[in-house]
């Protein structure tokens, strides 16, 4: 008989395991010698402990899931109960015995972190719904539309929770997706109708533009350009693909207009720069009557002035504003020095002024039926005419009635 510290070999050939409950026969081994036959049965052994340390190792290292580690433990056990094999089977039994806690802790431990988990993901899926119900009552059609796809990536990311809950957040979360497609797509059909309805707008504004292109009647047809302009605005967006389109005809006709109507102002102010030289040799005359020493001959001297100036005729846009301020500075300063005498004249001088009001007012009455008779006529250039001298006898009117006022 051959023995070993956890068996022994009998002599017809017959291998026993020593255990708590006494010896219990693995096999036997016939062919060899009782030393290759215990070798054989250890060897058999030292494979099954390496098999309950590699199964140690994987369970404390958490890489098994404790469901799948607890069947594996099982297994081992059954083969270390069952095992043909000489060794110390009784602390491999223990050593399998002793995972169960190991087990038990990490059972508890995924848990506590699928209890987390569950309460991260509710957590997750609330403030998902909350910021689909903020955008479902919101108007950022673009954006919003972007962020509700996001927001439905981010809830698939999401592990469920327990399916009351879950189906509860996701119908909220559905209606909130349905609501705001519906009134995204209500709020665009309602832009396509206003856009087409604008393109209807726009297409008769531009071809009115460009019908008034090659007007020559400038002042009317400013006004009317003023006036469609308006309207352009006013009409809103058209269709994107035909709107800029659209704003080039409209554009190109008034462009044409303008063009056209500043090119015949500059040939007019080229052909009035003449008449700018002569008042300028006027306003020689009317500046060297200042200051006044006698009154009567600077009026009488500034009423030809006056007359001249008229009859000079229209002047450069750029030279308007000075001629004009300089000729009107020198009546001023005639009727500011006429105001003086006035005031400390006698009684004759306020019929004298009462006079020059009804002689004034008498022009101002002939002009008017004058402008009235052009205007019928249609003669636009002698209504433009007119309405300057008008302008100009009403002013020295005003400062009649004042001067007239002084002696009532």
């Amino acid at each position: 008989m051959t023995s070993h510290q956890w068996g022994r070999v009998d002599d017809d050939g017959t291998v026993y395991v020593k255990t708590a409950d006494g010896e219990r026969s693995v096999g036997q081994y016939p062919e060899g010698t009782p030393e290759e036959a215990l070798t054989f049965f250890t060897e058999r052994y030292d494979a099954l402990a390496f098999e309950v340390d590699l199964l140690e190792q994987r369970i404390r290292s958490g890489v098994m899931s404790p469901e799948e580690a607890t069947a594996s433990v099982r297994t081992v056990q059954t083969q270390v109960a069952e095992a043909n094999a000489v060794g110390d089977l009784a602390s491999l039994a223990a050593r399998l015995e002793a995972l169960g806690p190991v087990l038990e802790t990490q059972r508890e431990a995924r848990k506590a972190e699928r209890a987390q988990r569950t309460a991260e993901s509710k957590a997750s899926k609330e403030k998902i719904v909350a910021e689909a119900e903020k955008l479902a009552e919101g108007s950022d059609w673009r954006n919003g539309a972007n962020r509700m796809r996001e927001l439905l990536d981010e809830w698939k990311a999401l592990p469920r929770i327990d399916r009351a809950s879950d189906d509860a957040l996701w119908r909220r979360f559905s209606t909130a997706r349905t609501a705001y497609t519906r009134r995204r797509k209500s709020h665009f059909s309602e832009q396509h109708e206003k856009r087409d309805a604008a393109r209807a707008i726009k297409e008769r504004l531009a071809t009115e533009a460009e019908e008034l292109a090659g007007s020559t009647d400038w002042g009317p047809t400013a006004g009317r350009y003023r006036d469609l302009m308006r309207d352009w605005k006013a009409a809103g967006p058209a269709p994107r693909e035909v709107d800029d389109a659209l704003w080039k005809r409209f554009r190109g006709a008034q462009d044409a207009f303008f063009g056209a109507r500043d090119a015949a102002a500059a040939e007019q102010d080229q052909e009035f720069a003449a008449n700018a030289q002569v008042k300028e040799g006027i306003l020689a005359e009317a500046e060297a009557l200042l200051p006044v020493t006698d009154l009567d001959a600077a009026k009488k001297a500034f009423r030809d002035i006056a007359d001249r100036w008229d009859a000079a005729g229209k002047v450069p846009r750029d030279r308007m504003k000075e001629l004009e301020g300089r000729i009107r500075k020198v009546e001023q300063e005639i009727r500011g020095v006429e105001e003086d005498q006035w005031k400390r004249s006698d009684p004759e001088k306020s019929a004298r002024a009462d006079d020059m009001v009804a002689k004034l007012e008498a022009a101002i009455a002939d002009v008017e039926a004058d402008l009235a008779r052009a205007k019928a006529a249609g003669n636009q250039k002698l209504v433009k005419e007119l309405e300057e001298n008008l302008v100009s006898r009403q002013s020295f009117l005003e400062m009649a009635k004042r001067a007239s006022a002084e002696f009532s």
